[in-house]
């Protein structure tokens, strides 16, 4: 693996860890969000990624030095857990049964993940930087 290539995987997981980052923040910001229809209240997303892996023998057939070149988002997919329902009968948005039906987002995993992203996101960075100065010091030794 080249050094330059340190640059390429690490610029596809920052972007896959700052859509996690948007994603989280999203749901943190929905979590207490309440609705008459349990199928109108907001539900979790979460992003969805694969590894990309470079094939180089052109029939789609990996090579014995097959190697990951990053990562990739493939969407975002919506909780199924189910809508936390309340009895709140004084509620304006409550049904006519008088239950509101809050969002399933879990506001502590939501905060995990957000630590967990914001690390990922910062070992990147760190490793963009070591192969940035590796490849400068490189320069500097052939004059």
């Amino acid at each position: 693996m080249s050094l330059f290539n340190v640059f390429d995987v690490a610029g596809t997981a920052l972007n896959a860890q700052s859509i996690r980052l948007n994603t989280t923040a999203s749901n943190l910001a929905n979590a207490e969000s309440v609705s008459g229809d349990p199928a109108k209240v907001y539900r979790a997303r979460h992003p969805v990624f694969q590894s990309m892996v470079r094939a180089d023998d052109g029939f789609g057939m990996l090579d014995d030095d097959a190697a990951s070149v990053g990562v990739k988002v493939l969407g975002v997919v919506e909780s199924q857990a189910p809508a936390q329902m309340q009895y709140q009968p004084g509620h304006p948005l409550a049904n006519k049964d008088g239950y509101v039906f809050n969002s399933n987002v879990n506001s502590i995993e939501e905060m995990t993940n957000m630590i967990s992203a914001s690390r990922s996101f910062q070992t990147n960075i760190d490793a963009m930087n070591t192969a940035r100065d590796l490849l400068l010091k490189t320069i500097s030794m052939g004059r």
